[in-house]
């Protein structure tokens, strides 16, 4: 059903399906990227965009905008770490780094002296009265009951002093009925297979629980906190942009309640303990009516992958009554995880485009700070600014940070001449990759800065904006995190095919960026809210002994594990830097990976490889519990290249493809699953490597 027409087929190499470019992301990559500002072609998205909206009387008009000055704000900096409690005490997970895994291994493969086991997989029940997964008949109400597909995002936190007890957050982006339904239910059942799959995206929150420290958790079912959203959840919108007439339909005549959310990726734990997702690739799922707006944010006329509208006609973006319902989708959503009964709320404030990330942080003088990449070949980073401040334990006000702050955009400047970076990525003659840049300001409470655009036309269609402005396009803005003992932040730029020799700057120095890199950005002062900041690349990835353009902020390159794509981020708690990775390319030939990159002393950019996910997978949210000595992934989208039947991983379960399709809990076909590796040697870490 979904592997027909495959656009990306021949054109993907190395760890990526030409399937996960269909399903997760729309093939972006086979289209030409949706920002054309150019700045040379902009004017003609622009002049579209005003006679559309004329046409809908919505009035104003995209004219040229006015960028503020920015001005520094004196704090000291600040390393506030993530809200909830992990572990504390315990080893330093030394491990000898792996030299790169073959892709086509079906396993997890870990350092000697270590082990793994899946906490959670999909499918599995969260409730007591929950159906037993059944491979054979799922639908829309029993998926809504289980653990969701394809969990990207996850965070892993202890209950205060109990280290037996805790809970995950993990979201679920997007699915592959492909492998999860066989061809004789997808045509017996249409409407069965639309619901599941819109049930099975969304959030999961699970309670976990171990026999000690160290020890492997396993969850519980039926646990007071479990929960799930899904695709029809009910969620509350805040914000300038809350009852905006671009955010109002026929089920929703006030622009208030949104059903649902959709190809969550990235997020973050806040200082409070919400958890933040941001919706990314939502556009694939909406069929377009060919308007300039939808063309910036990806969505398309024509009939989608899924099918979805042909079920639900809020899908379908012609149909009367409907023509804003993908305006709803593209923001940051916050959940409660303690409160299963909480409203889940969509965020205006923060702006509306394809959210990787959601990094939550405080200033030193506690105002709320969310860093977000806009996942698109040649978009954009931004950041946002609380008004009111943190108090400490009052979580009530504290879930209100978040509706009423400034929105930036970042434009970075090279420090070197620009005949010197020509897209080889050869370093300047200044021996860096390095600059300065200002974070400028979009909207301010409910005031729009951006001149010929209203606060609720900014925040809908923040791309518009942030190219009037003048920010910097980048190579695919991903994951964007905190140093919790620096107060630094860090961006994965995880590839750019489409960045030429011409449009290289020295923040995106590689023509034909198939291997991406990861910059380093210091706030002016060390204040997160400072609208000034000095950047460097702490690494231009890749396979030292394939790639010239490899650089590891000067460390020997032929001492560095080989690594390419990077997309989420975490750190330990020395502040060391983790990178997992989403499709290493052929040039390199591995499957993906998590690695360790060391930031300070001699060995700053020092690359050492921890694990590698089975095949077809991509290695996702990763939590570090160092002193614990535990590392979480979400493996996503195992074996996505195989059919029903022809299946090309069988992880987590392993059950013969020879017999019966389920067994008990067990099936024979792959499924997303949460996985920590833990230490089985007092972490010793002396060993070259080992599989399950």
């Amino acid at each position: 059903m979904l592997k027909r027409q495959l656009p990306m087929a021949g054109h993907t190499r190395g760890n990526r399906s030409p399937i996960t470019c269909q399903l997760k992301c729309g093939n972006a990559c086979a289209h030409e990227a949706p920002n054309t500002s150019g700045n040379t072609h902009f004017r003609d998205i622009a002049d579209a965009a005003i006679s559309r909206r004329a046409a809908l009387g919505l009035g104003g008009g995209l004219a040229a905008a006015v960028v503020v000055g920015a001005q520094a704000v004196s704090t000291a900096p600040t390393a506030e770490a993530h809200g909830g409690t992990h572990p504390k005490g315990g080893g330093k997970l030394e491990f000898r780094a792996l030299n790169g895994v073959p892709k086509t291994v079906d396993d997890v493969t870990v350092p000697e002296g270590y082990d793994w086991k899946a906490i959670i997989r999909w499918g599995d029940p969260l409730f007591a009265d929950s159906p037993e997964f059944d491979i054979t008949a799922q639908t829309g109400e029993s998926q809504s009951r289980q653990f969701g597909y394809n969990n990207d995002y996850l965070d892993v936190i202890t209950d205060g002093r109990d280290d037996r007890r805790g809970y995950l957050v993990s979201n679920h982006e997007y699915t592959n009925e492909n492998i999860m339904f066989s061809p004789e239910y997808i045509a017996s059942n249409p409407e069965d297979v639309v619901n599941a799959g819109i049930a099975a995206h969304g959030m999961s929150v699970v309670e976990l629980r171990r026999e000690g420290r160290g020890q492997p958790w396993e969850y519980v079912r039926g646990g007071r906190r479990n929960r799930r959203i899904t695709g029809f959840t009910p969620f509350a919108v805040d914000g300038p942009a809350a009852g905006s007439d671009l955010l109002k339909t026929v089920e929703d005549p006030e622009g208030t309640t949104v059903l649902g959310t959709l190809n969550n990726c990235a997020g973050g734990t806040t200082p409070w303990g919400t958890v933040l997702s941001g919706e990314e690739n939502f556009n694939q799922y909406f069929v377009g009516t060919g308007a300039a707006e939808e063309r910036r944010i990806g969505i398309k006329p024509g009939p989608t992958e899924r099918k979805w509208e042909t079920v639900h006609a809020r899908f379908n973006l012609n149909n009367e009554g409907y023509a804003n319902e993908a305006n709803r989708f593209g923001w940051i959503v916050e959940v409660d995880p303690e409160d299963p009964t909480s409203t889940p709320v969509k965020h205006t404030a923060l702006g509306r485009f394809k959210h990787e990330a959601g990094t939550a942080v405080l200033s030193r003088d506690g105002h709320a700070v969310v860093y977000s990449g806009d996942d698109e070949r040649n978009d954009y980073l931004y950041k946002y600014v609380s008004r009111k401040r943190y108090r400490k334990g009052d979580k009530r006000h504290n879930m209100t940070l978040l509706s009423d702050g400034t929105l930036y955009v970042a434009q970075f400047r090279g420090d070197s001449p620009e005949s010197e970076i020509d897209g080889s990525g050869d370093l300047p003659s200044d021996g860096a990759f390095d600059g300065r840049g200002r974070w400028i300001p979009l909207v301010r409470g409910n005031r729009s800065l951006v001149k010929g655009m209203t606060v609720d036309e900014v925040l809908v269609h923040t791309r518009l904006a942030a190219d009037r402005v003048g920010a910097t396009p980048m190579d695919r803005p991903e994951d964007v995190e905190t140093n919790p003992v620096t107060g630094k932040v860090y961006m994965a730029l995880t590839n750019n095919s489409d960045r030429t020799a011409q449009t290289a700057d020295e923040a995106n120095p590689v023509a034909g960026n198939r291997d991406g890199h990861v910059i380093e950005m210091v706030e002016r002062r060390g204040d997160h809210t400072a609208e000034r900041f000095s950047w460097n690349i702490l690494l231009l990835a890749g396979d030292p002994a394939k790639s010239e353009s490899a650089y590891f902020s000067g460390f020997p390159a032929e001492k560095v594990s080989p690594i390419s794509c990077p997309d989420n981020l975490a750190f330990d708690s020395e502040g060391n830097l983790w990178i997992s990775t989403d499709g290493a390319p052929g040039k390199i030939g591995f499957g993906d990976a998590l690695h360790k990159v060391t930031l300070e002393g001699r060995n700053r950019g020092r690359v050492e490889q921890f694990l590698s996910v089975p095949v077809d997978a991509e290695t996702c949210g990763p939590v570090i519990h160092d002193r614990d000595n535990s590392v979480f992934v979400n493996v996503q989208h195992p074996g996505e290249d195989g059919e029903w039947g022809k299946h090309t991983s069988y992880f987590p379960d392993y059950l013969p493809a020879s017999g019966p399709v389920q067994v008990r809990d067990r099936v024979a076909v792959p499924r997303p699953s949460v996985v920590q590796v833990f230490s089985t040697s007092g972490n010793n870490g002396t060993g070259r490597g080992r599989r399950h």
